[in-house]
């Protein structure tokens, strides 16, 4: 009986009059298909060599974003025709961008020589997971035997693969050429601990001045503050193409201003702008600061909330009637009443091509901003003209406005803007999803022509109202969902994604064999694929009945699913423990590849894993939901796996242990080399522990910097919730001027009995994005001066002598309107409890 011929050579033969034999004896067509050859289905007809011709055309269906599940399909199809009668090591090199579909045990059994042979092939296929690249890189290495700048200039994108402890093994010679090299665009994928394996051997010659002015680009932001410090060699001239934190911008603009006449020089040099202070502001003339202020213009979004507030004052001052009229946003509420009805047009325009949220974080100041906006338009947008006024203002308008002052005329255009807008409130919404149901019905009347237009706003409707969607247009409901991916949608709308994708599939019964498996319904690779997010429907016995296959082709998908719930999770778990065995006989990329689903591993489970690589404990300390035993068996089982001990650890191992650090004890963190700590400030200041230990890591810091009261201002920036570990009697010893240096995770971390320890004057000076930091449990232990003066900051009220308001400016509102809510449960501090959810 013969086969039918498909939909695709039906057209081929019928609109293109190719006779299918053509694909049988040939392969040049298959080089004029374009994007068609991404929607391929006659497979029947091809031998390898047209199916390796095929994905090599392949490579441009990635920019399908809305096809993916079909065409990882098709490239999985062509894979094994491409390999028939060969081994994948005879074909490694011949397989384009489809290698990455190959799993973990097809890799793993490559043969260094294969891998080497096709190096030049693999090093540049994007959308390598992690683990892949973990796998292939091991292989390349035992091929290459000694690591040196030659065969490491080879890797590309498999570079990410060298361990951690490989890289701090190399020549420093070879890792000094590694970063003047094309390879260095390379070095922003690798992990913090990687980064800080090569750092740690580039400075460890002594020759610290050579090494940091060599370094380029991100890999310059992990650079310490102390190794900054004892370099005096630095100009703006070699700082223009590094990437730098605020602490080091702060210390480096300090010491570059003493010896720099030309303020241009300083502001022109990329990312130093971070650094500039008030005071540098304050002391520039009025000729200056006017002809130097497209410098700062021109890099607003590397400047902080503090800054900008600093700036507008100071353009408030010199010349106010030429002032960009967004910056008045940034100072109290009341100076908006400065700006006349004729200049609506400039503010709106101004104030639309900023981000208001970055710009007003205070939530009682940005309603009397969106009043003053609603002034200037009347309470109605009339035309699309005002829609391009408004720009980015238009995801901020009330409820009100968008469902009642948007008119008809203005709509299609407004919907333009609000379908980018990530932060809508419930009640703009609920107003939005009016307004369509207004102008177009039901969903379940929309023709296939609306659902594609409006699929970004498939999210505002019940789930009743999306289900004709997943039966009507099934493939439309699947792209918006794939184009939604980094997003966490509501469960309506991921369920109602799930049915569509359940409905269109062929359901066929597990191939697993284990009890309770008979007769479920399990998810394909297929499936896992379209749903994405939506993953997160499955019932926990359908992911236990994955078959092995499709785990193994999936895991890294399912392990990036953020809305799995811990029954699940454990679920995934003990399918990879049927899939690889117990967990004593993990490698580091099988736990990689697991994601989220490591979280669900018992403190004994961890503590069978092999974790004498920092490599893998760094794979394991991404997460950051493990609770305090989980952290404490991954950082035990780190020291007894590896056989260091606390006063072993490098620098790197200290980065790798990431949030696990915090399971130390105070004992422990004493241990711990003053040598190597102080490289890594910066990283430890960003975790979010307890503070005893932030206490404990506090006295670190000082035998590095000195004690509080001589910390300037890149010292306290460096030290981000290190600074929380201040007692009462430090904390009231600051100088005021160094509050907006406080990171804003510190302000958060400060334990509510000692936050109220801060004068009213050094609360005044906090800054606003530092006052906006405050949590409720602080603020309820203020005194009235106190919730005064953290007004003033959020308000972005003048903290020198200036004059504080126009003659005609009205009272700012009581701080009686600060009554925050219910405090944290159990008594957590905030800083430990939001460790836990992040």
């Amino acid at each position: 009986m013969t086969t039918p011929p498909s939909s695709w050579t039906r057209f081929m033969t019928s609109h293109l009059n190719w006779p299918r034999h053509f694909w049988r004896e040939s392969a040049p067509p298959a080089l004029m298909l374009g994007l068609l050859v991404c929607f391929y289905d006659d497979l029947e007809l091809l031998d390898a060599a047209v199916a390796q011709v095929l994905l090599h055309q392949m490579i441009k269906c990635s920019h399908l974003r809305g096809f993916q599940a079909g065409v990882q399909k098709l490239k999985a199809d062509l894979l094994e025709i491409a390999t028939e009668n060969q081994t994948l090591n005879e074909t490694l090199g011949s397989l384009s961008d489809a290698v990455v579909g190959l799993t973990h045990s097809q890799l793993d059994s490559l043969c260094p020589e294969a891998v080497h042979g096709a190096i030049s092939t693999l090093n540049q296929v994007s959308g390598w997971a992690k683990s892949q690249v973990i796998i292939l890189s091991a292989k390349y290495l035992a091929h290459e035997k000694v690591l040196s700048f030659y065969n490491v200039s080879q890797m590309g994108v498999l570079l990410a693969g060298v361990g951690t402890q490989a890289f701090h093994a190399m020549d420093r010679r070879d890792l000094m050429q590694l970063l003047r090299s094309a390879i260095s665009l390379h070095v922003s994928d690798l992990s913090p601990a990687q980064q800080h394996g090569v750092l740690s051997k580039v400075m460890e010659a002594g020759d610290t001045a050579s090494g940091i002015v060599e370094i380029q680009g991100p890999f310059f932001k992990e650079v310490s503050l102390f190794d900054l410090r004892r370099e005096p060699g630095f100009n703006s001239t070699v700082l223009k193409e590094k990437e730098l934190r605020r602490s080091q911008a702060l210390f480096l603009f300090e010491l570059l201003s003493k010896t720099t006449r030309r303020p241009e020089e300083l502001l022109s040099a990329g990312q130093l702008v971070k650094g500039v202070m008030c005071s540098h502001i304050e002391a520039m003339s009025v000729d200056s600061f006017l002809a130097h202020f497209q410098h700062f213009e021109n890099n607003f979004s590397l400047l902080s909330p503090y800054q900008i507030n600093c700036l507008a004052w100071k353009y408030w001052e010199v010349s106010r009637s030429s002032m960009p009229p967004f910056l008045l946003a940034t100072l109290p509420a009341r100076y908006l009443a400065s700006v006349p009805a004729s200049q609506c047009v400039p503010f709106l325009i101004s104030l639309g091509k900023s981000q208001l949220d970055s710009l007003v974080l205070d939530s009682h100041k940005k309603n009397s901003v969106l009043k003053k906006v609603q002034q200037c338009l009347n309470d109605s947008v009339a035309d699309e003209y005002t829609v391009d006024i408004l720009g980015n203002l238009l995801c901020h308008l009330p409820a009100a406005v968008i469902h009642r002052g948007v008119s008809p005329r203005a709509w299609a255009t407004a919907l333009h803007i609000l379908r980018d807008c990530l932060d809508l409130s419930p009640q703009q919404k609920v107003a939005v999803r009016l307004r369509l149901l207004e102008q177009h019905g039901l969903p379940q009347n929309w023709t296939a022509e609306t659902t594609k237009d409006l699929g970004p706003f498939l999210v505002l409707f019940s789930g009743d109202e999306l289900s004709s969607v997943a039966t009507k247009f099934p493939d439309i409901l699947q792209q918006t969902a794939s184009k939604m991916a980094g997003t966490l949608p509501p469960k309506e709308f991921l369920q109602a994604v799930f049915e569509s994708v359940r409905n269109s599939s062929e359901e066929s019964p597990s191939s697993d064999r284990s009890p309770g498996c008979h007769g479920v319904s399990a998810p394909s690779s297929n499936d896992i694929i379209k749903l994405a997010e939506a993953n997160a429907c499955w019932a926990p016995e359908g992911l236990l009945c994955l078959g092995e296959d499709v785990f193994l082709r999936s895991v890294e998908l399912l392990g990036a699913v953020r809305s799995f719930s811990p029954a699940q999770l454990r679920t995934l778990k003990e399918k990879a423990v049927q899939v690889w065995d117990a967990p004593s006989y993990w490698r580091e990329y099988h736990l990689a590849s697991l994601g989220r689903i490591v979280l669900a591993l018992t403190e004994g489970e961890l503590q069978q894993l092999d974790l004498s690589s920092i490599d893998t404990v760094a794979s394991l300390s991404q997460q950051t939901e493990w609770t305090p035993g989980q952290a404490k068996s991954i950082l035990q089982g780190f020291l007894e796996d590896s056989g260091y001990s606390v006063q072993d650890l490098k620098s790197f191992h200290l980065v790798g242990l990431g949030a696990t650090l915090c399971a130390m004890n105070i004992t422990e963190i004493s241990l711990i080399k003053i040598s190597e700590f102080r490289v890594v400030v910066a990283r430890i200041g960003t975790l979010l522990c307890s503070t005893h230990v932030l206490t404990e890591f506090k006295r670190k810091a000082e035998v590095v910097f000195g004690g509080p009261t001589e910390w300037s201002s890149s010292v306290l920036q460096e030290l981000g919730t290190i600074a929380a570990g201040l007692s009462k009697e430090e904390l009231r010893m600051l100088d005021k001027d160094l509050m907006p240096y406080f990171q804003p995770s510190a302000i958060k971390c400060l334990p509510d009995e000692i936050f109220k320890e801060l004068s009213a004057e050094q609360i005044a000076f906090l800054g606003p994005e530092n006052a906006a930091a405050v949590t409720p449990a602080q603020r309820r232990q203020l005194s009235m001066l106190q919730l005064q003066s953290l007004q003033r900051a959020l308000d972005g009220a003048k903290t020198r002598s200036w004059l504080d308001a126009p003659p005609s400016a009205s009272p700012t509102r009581t701080p009686s309107s600060l009554s925050p809510p219910v405090s944290t449960a159990f008594g957590l501090s905030w800083c430990w409890a939001l460790g836990r959810q992040l």
